[in-house]
């Protein structure tokens, strides 16, 4: 009996130590649970595709450099992100 192929973790740099890697999924899902969003409320949230989002929680993506820096200015200043969002909702 074999057991099912189960998707390895994708580290976010591949050439980095393994003491100091993480992999992508561990990334995402530590922002976004911070934020105490599920996914769709975060994509929503953020202005983040659901898809791509979900295929990086599903360790079958690699979110790019952009999206690994905006993940971070989330988890650094998640108002700031959401101030900055509004602006788009607000009158010249």
């Amino acid at each position: 009996m074999s057991l099912p192929l189960i998707h390895p973790d994708l580290p976010i740099d591949a050439a980095a130590r393994p003491e100091g890697s993480f992999c992508a999924r561990a990334l995402v899902q530590r922002v976004r649970w911070g934020t105490g969003l599920n996914q769709e409320a975060f994509a929503r949230t953020f202005r983040l595709d659901a898809d791509s989002l979900c295929e990086i929680e599903a360790g079958r993506a690699l979110p790019d450099a952009a999206l690994l820096a905006y993940l971070q200015v989330i988890e650094w200043r998640p108002e700031a992100v959401l101030d900055a969002l509004d602006q788009d909702n607000r009158p010249i």
